[in-house]
């Protein structure tokens, strides 16, 4: 079978417990192509990042089925770059650029050493990020932009076909958000990337899809994706207001994560 005519992901009546009196996800059934990118957006404890871990084989379903290019998460690991949430890494950790961008390159067969090819790797993926100049500076040095930078370098580091990103903008200031998003636009012309964000300004970026989580999953294709629809994920009123690619969110919640 052509590696083009197989999903990206493929999601079948995919339900997930913590417990058994505890569903977080269910019924869960979607398709993701080849060329397709999205961004999965949801209240938080709708499911979000549990839906994630189970794309990356970190849990497994309770039932159902997911399969990334034809194959389990576990087994597609080498194909799928992962970024996770910023807050939950330590950005005092003593390495270098280079040091943390190498992680992306960690295998069972690695012991420790890195060979010559593991290096060119994590160079050319800091290059394409813009960042190849700051691979000996100290990571705990870096402004949190640069640190994003890096930790998606890392990501790319494994030549994936598939980009996960959490929260990929938070912590970022305004001033390195746009440029930020430009090197987004650009990693979706060449693989498949899905984005977790609270920020619906993804939406109205190059995104194809807005899958929507909150215990079930709908999608929508990112033009078609309105403040009413935004309404039903997240229960609550919400107004889009759009600025040129940008969008905030007023829904009149203190510390909703939406703003």
């Amino acid at each position: 079978m052509n590696s083009k005519s197989v999903p990206v992901i493929e999601i079948k009546d995919l339900s997930f417990c913590y417990t058994p009196d505890m569903p977080v996800l269910e019924n869960v059934s979607f398709v993701v192509s080849p060329g397709q990118s999205g961004c999965i957006v949801g209240p938080n404890g709708g499911g979000k990042s549990t839906l994630l871990k189970l794309m990356l084989g970190l849990l497994a379903p309770t039932s159902g089925t997911i399969r990334i290019f034809g194959m389990t998460p576990a087994d597609a690991r080498s194909k799928t770059g992962y970024m996770p949430q910023y807050h939950q890494l330590d950005a005092s950790f003593p390495a270098s650029v280079l040091e943390v961008t190498l992680m992306g390159r960690i295998t069972p067969f690695t012991l420790f050493r890195y060979k010559k090819a593991d290096i060119q790797a994590a160079m050319q993926a800091l290059d394409i990020l813009g960042i190849a100049d700051l691979a000996d500076r100290s990571f705990a040095g870096l402004s949190g932009g640069q640190r994003q930078r890096v930790l998606i370098a890392r990501a790319l580091a494994g030549s994936p076909e598939l980009l996960l990103l959490d929260e990929p903008t938070a912590n970022i200031d305004p001033g390195a958000e746009e440029q930020f998003y430009a090197t987004l636009d650009q990693l979706r012309k060449q693989m498949t990337v899905i984005t977790v964000s609270h920020d619906l300004g993804f939406v109205n970026r190059e995104t194809d899809m807005v899958i929507c989580v909150n215990r079930t999953v709908n999608m929508h294709r990112a033009t078609d994706f309105t403040a009413e629809t935004a309404n039903e994920v997240y229960h609550h009123h919400v107004n889009m207001i759009k600025h040129d690619h940008a969008c905030f969110c007023h829904c009149g919640k203190e510390g909703c994560g939406n703003d």
